[in-house]
């Protein structure tokens, strides 16, 4: 008889149904705004590191820096003498169909010439002399601005 009345007729189950947990409406977003700080953290710190692709020393000038609405083509000679055309190495002689491959406003393109202190200054003209003469009018000179 008392094994009857233990289980209640039911098997050893309670008479009473499990209610399920009522589903949670609200979004937690805390996690999300630890992911967004930490991205936002290596972003901080790794943009200076993106903004020249090809390290070099710039010669100093007074002038005063151009207006730029929109980034130039970059073409950088290095101190032995190497041609980037933004972060691409390519030989002098290639420079001129390499520019007319990607300018999108064709001669008035703007190019910008990043020569170091150290390279050989007939590698700079002839990179320019090049530039010139295939018929590109916005060529400019980058150098680092001195406080004097």
């Amino acid at each position: 008889m008392g094994a009857a009345t233990m289980g209640g007729g039911r098997g050893g189950r309670s008479g009473r149904r499990r209610r399920r947990a009522n589903v949670m409406s609200e979004i937690n977003v805390t996690p999300f705004v630890d992911v967004i700080l930490v991205l936002l953290i290596i972003f901080m710190v790794s943009a200076p590191l993106l903004t020249a692709g090809v390290p070099i020393t710039l010669p100093e000038s007074s002038a005063k820096p151009l207006s730029a609405d929109k980034d130039p083509i970059s073409i950088t000679i290095d101190k032995d003498g190497r041609v980037f055309i933004q972060e691409t190495e390519v030989p002098v002689d290639e420079v001129v169909p390499k520019l007319e491959a990607i300018a999108k406003t064709g001669y008035d393109e703007r190019i910008f010439v990043r020569g170091d202190t150290d390279a050989v200054y007939g590698t700079v003209m002839k990179v320019m002399g090049a530039i010139s003469g295939a018929g590109y009018r916005n060529l400019g000179l980058v150098t680092v601005g001195s406080d004097g």
